[in-house]
C-alpha cells in the first residue's frame, strides 16, 4: 500500500497525504507547500508516508 500512496505523492501530493494520514494538520500543511512549489510538496509527502508505520496519525 505504501508504494501507491508514494506513486500518489508524486503525481498529486496532497492526495497521498491524505490516504496516510487523512485530513489533518500534515494535509493542509501539504497543500500549502505544494502551491508554493511542486518539489516541497512532494519532499513533505515522502516524509509523511515514511515517517508514519501506516496507521493514520491521532491528534488531540
Amino acid at each position: 500500500m505504501d508504494i501507491l500512496r508514494i506513486i500518489l505523492s508524486i503525481i498529486l501530493p496532497p492526495v497521498g497525504v491524505a490516504m496516510q494520514v487523512g485530513i489533518s494538520t500534515q494535509f493542509w500543511i501539504n497543500v500549502v507547500l505544494t502551491l508554493f512549489g511542486y518539489i516541497p510538496g512532494i519532499i513533505h509527502a515522502l516524509w509523511v508516508i515514511l515517517s508514519h508505520n501506516g496507521a493514520p496519525a491521532t491528534y488531540k
